[in-house]
C-alpha cells in the first residue's frame, strides 16, 4: 500500500517528539496533531431556561463547511455532545487548556438537561432547541446515546470533584438515577436462548448486543471508582462473560476471537469490546478477559489490517466453522479506527509489550493515507476529518462532528505514547510527500 507524507504531519511529529518536555502546560500542544478549531467551530452556547449550555453541531459538509442540520432529527445530539465532553476534559488533563474545561462542563450540563424522568436520555433537539421526544434515533431508552451521556457525565464527575464540588454533586445525582435503571434492564440471571439451533444469550444490551454494553462496563467502572459500591462489580462481571460469550474463531479460524456486536453481526464502529475489558480486567482481577481482550488485537486486528480493513460482515457456521456473508469494506470511519487505537493503548498500558504501541500508531496512519483510498482523512492545519472512505476511489469530505471528535480522541491518546508516535512517524516517513503546506511550516517554525 502507499504511504502518502504530509509534510505538516511529519515536522509535527517531530516536533512533539523532541521538544515536548521542555514546554510549560499551557504551551504544550505545540506541533501537536491535534487542532480543535474544527470542532470549536462546531461547538455552540445556547441558553435554554436561563442557562448557557454547550452543544455541538451534527453536521458539516463540503466544501464551506457551515453547520447542518437534519429536518427530522435536529441540530445537536447527546452522542456527539457526550464524545465532545469527553475529548474537551481530556484535552485539558493532558494540555491544560482553560477553555476546554469551561466547554466541557457547558456539555457536561447540555447532557444533563437531556435527561428524562426515567433515569435515560433524549437525543437530539430542534433548533428552537426544543427537544426530539419521538424520533425513533432520539427516544429516552436504554440506548446508545443513554450509554455515551452516561460514559461522559462518570467521566466529567471524575474530573470536576476536584475542581467543582457542586457541579459534580449535580452530576452525581444525574449517575445515580440511570445507575438504578440499567441495574433494572441488565438480567443478571445468564440465560440462553436455542435459536434456530443456536445458543443465543439474553443478558446484554437487546439480549447480545457485545458492543453497547462495551461502553456500559466503561461507564460502570468509572461509577465504582466514584462509590466503591462492590454490587457494580457484579453488573461488570455479568457483562463481561456475555461478551466473553460471542466471541467467536481462535487463532487459525476465522473470525480470528473476533467479539460479535450483535448476534452474528460485526461492524467496525463502536467496537469498544477488547478496550472495555482490559480496563475491567484490573478491576475485577479476571485473567480470562484480559486474555480474551489480548487475542482479539493479536489476530483480528491483524487480519483486519491484513484485509485493508472491513466495515461489517455476518458470519455463518458451516461444518463446524465459522465463515464471513454479506462482508462489507466500506465505508470506513474514524469511529472504526479509535476504538482499535484505545485498545492497542491500553493493552501496551498492561503488559508493557512494546508491539502493542507500534500498532496503534500503524492504525492510526489510516488517517494520514496509509489506507485503501491512499487518501489523507485528517488535516492538522484545520482539525477536519473527512466523514468516511465510501470506496477505493470516493472520498465523503463531510465533516460532522463525529468524525472530527472520533479523530481527535484518537490523537490525543496516541500522543500520549512515545513508541505509537515514532512507529507512526516511521509509517508515514517511508512515503512521498504531496502536500503544499511548506509556506505554513515556515510560520509554525
Amino acid at each position: 500500500m502507499k504511504k502518502p507524507v504530509l509534510l505538516f504531519i511529519f515536522s509535527s511529529l517531530l516536533l512533539f517528539t523532541f521538544d515536548c518536555e521542555y514546554r510549560s502546560q499551557e504551551q504544550q500542544n505545540i506541533g501537536s496533531l491535534i487542532n480543535t478549531a474544527h470542532l470549536d467551530f462546531l461547538y455552540e452556547e445556547i441558553t435554554i431556561a436561563d442557562q448557557s449550555i454547550g452543544i455541538i453541531h451534527i453536521y458539516s459538509e463540503y466544501p464551506d463547511y457551515k453547520w447542518v442540520g437534519d429536518d427530522d432529527e435536529g441540530i445537536a445530539c447527546i452522542d456527539d455532545a457526550a464524545r465532545a465532553a469527553v475529548f474537551y476534559l481530556e484535552h485539558y488533563k493532558f494540555y491544560g487548556n482553560e477553555s476546554s474545561l469551561i466547554k466541557a462542563k457547558k456539555l457536561l450540563q447540555f447532557l444533563l438537561h437531556m435527561q428524562s424522568s426515567n433515569g435515560f436520555f433524549y437525543n437530539f433537539i430542534f433548533d428552537d432547541y426544543s427537544i426530539n421526544r419521538d424520533h425513533k434515533n432520539s427516544i429516552n431508552e436504554p440506548n446508545w446515546w443513554s450509554w455515551r451521556a452516561m460514559w461522559a457525565l462518570s467521566n466529567g464527575y471524575l474530573n470536576f470533584v476536584n475542581v467543582d464540588k457542586d457541579f459534580a454533586e449535580i452530576i452525581y445525582k444525574s449517575l445515580e438515577r440511570i445507575t438504578e435503571e440499567l441495574k433494572k434492564i441488565i438480567n443478571v440471571e445468564r440465560e440462553k436462548n436455542i435459536i434456530n439451533g443456536k445458543d443465543k444469550i439474553t443478558w446484554l444490551p437487546i439480549k447480545s448486543g457485545s458492543d453497547q454494553a462495551s461502553i456500559i462496563i466503561l461507564s460502570l467502572l468509572n461509577y465504582y471508582e466514584i462509590n466503591k459500591d462492590e454490587s457494580i462489580l457484579e453488573y461488570v462481571n455479568n457483562l463481561s462473560d456475555g461478551i466473553l460469550n460471542v466471541q467467536k474463531g481462535d487463532s487459525t479460524s476465522f473470525p480470528y476471537y473476533a467479539f460479535m456486536s450483535w448476534e452474528n453481526l460485526w461492524h467496525a464502529y463502536g467496537n469498544l469490546q477488547s478496550y472495555s475489558l482490559l480496563k475491567a480486567s484490573s478491576v475485577l482481577e479476571r485473567e480470562d478477559i484480559l486474555l480474551a481482550a489480548i487475542s482479539e488485537i493479536n489476530y483480528f486486528y491483524k487480519f483486519l489490517m491484513s484485509e485493508n480493513y472491513l466495515s461489517s460482515f455476518y458470519i455463518d457456521k458451516r461444518n463446524d466453522e465459522y465463515v464471513s456473508i454479506e462482508t462489507k469494506q466500506y465505508s470506513q470511519i474514524a469511529y472504526n479506527f479509535r476504538v482499535m487505537v484505545y485498545a492497542c493503548i491500553e493493552a501496551y498500558n498492561i503488559t508493557k509489550d512494546s508491539s502493542y504501541a507500534s500498532m496503534a500508531g500503524e492504525i492510526a496512519s489510516w488517517f494520514f493515507g496509509n489506507n485503501i483510498a491512499e487518501a489523507q482523512m485528517y488535516f492538522p492545519l484545520s482539525g477536519i476529518c473527512y466523514d468516511g472512505i465510501n470506496s477505493q476511489n470516493t472520498i465523503n469530505k463531510n465533516s460532522g462532528a463525529e468524525s472530527t471528535i472520533e479523530a481527535l480522541l484518537t490523537l490525543l491518546t496516541l500522543e500520549q505514547n512515545q513508541i505509537a508516535i515514532n512507529t507512526l512517524t516511521k509509517v508515514l516517513e517511508g512515503g512521498e510527500i504531496i502536500s503544499n503546506y511548506e509556506e505554513k511550516i515556515k510560520s509554525i517554525r
